[in-house]
């Protein structure tokens, strides 16, 4: 499978970010960790910023993002055109930098977390780790073509950390009634892995081609109708949540 990198991404973006904002609704409890990281940060730039999600309040919030797009869907007055690779700042201009959920679509991963390092004292980025296990059921039974993707997109967790030279990694597990519609965000409501417009607000669903993932979807279907799924899973019907290897790193000062 090919990256999506940042160069396509614009494209990617385009495309999937309509009707973004209400799919990926920011989760109260995502973002409390999130805002908890950044407390004290008066100036803040956001990178991949999307539509604006986990920004913390109080703060003067830069939003960078590559896609025209998702940044005519952001609500903040600063808002930036450009790459992660090139943030167009001086150095130390911002007391944070975060980045949520993007870092996998940098075409040089340590080349955008050594600019967020350059512009900001402090960084806080969300990932996920691919060695984590157990992965979603969704990747093991019905699409492991999303794990080979997703192995090819996202940096091992431990070069991530190392990177930044960071001192704080809290892993973040997934409520059963996550609002963020990313990926792993349906793993105790599987039938909602059935909606399209769900999963076009997945940039992995979204790049994975529909011969792949309309059999797998048709799939799930079956065995959410036979009631297979709920009998191989039942052991997650009363989970409040589930570590899928979603974590938040935070560095520097």
């Amino acid at each position: 499978m090919g990256h999506l990198d940042e160069q396509s991404r614009p494209a990617a973006y385009d495309r999937i970010g309509v009707g973004y904002r209400r799919i990926r609704r920011p989760d109260p409890r995502l973002h409390a960790l999130i805002g908890s990281a950044l407390r004290g940060a008066r100036t803040v730039v956001n990178v991949g910023a999307g539509a604006g999600s986990y920004e913390p309040e109080g703060a003067e919030v830069t939003a960078v993002d590559p896609s025209q797009v998702m940044l005519d869907q952001h609500p903040g007055r600063r808002k930036i055109k450009a790459s992660a690779s090139q943030l167009p700042f001086a150095g130390g201009a911002f007391d944070a930098a975060m980045a949520v959920l993007t870092a996998h679509h940098w075409p040089d991963l340590q080349q955008g977390l050594a600019e967020l390092r350059r512009v900001a004292r402090r960084q806080v980025v969300f990932t996920w780790d691919p060695a984590h296990r157990p992965q979603l059921w969704l990747l093991e039974d019905y699409l492991p073509e999303i794990r080979e993707l997703e192995d090819g997109r996202f940096t091992p967790l431990a070069e991530v950390v190392e990177a930044l030279d960071a001192h704080t990694v809290l892993p973040f597990p997934i409520p059963h009634d996550f609002t963020d519609g990313y990926q792993a965000a349906y793993w105790r409501r599987p039938e909602l892995y059935l909606d399209r417009a769900v999963r076009q607000a997945s940039s992995t669903f979204a790049t994975l081609p529909p011969e792949v993932v309309e059999p797998a979807v048709e799939r799930l279907r079956a065995d959410l109708a036979s009631g297979e799924w709920h009998r191989r899973y039942a052991d997650l019907l009363d989970r409040e949540s589930v570590d899928y290897g979603y974590r938040l790193i935070i560095a520097g000062k």
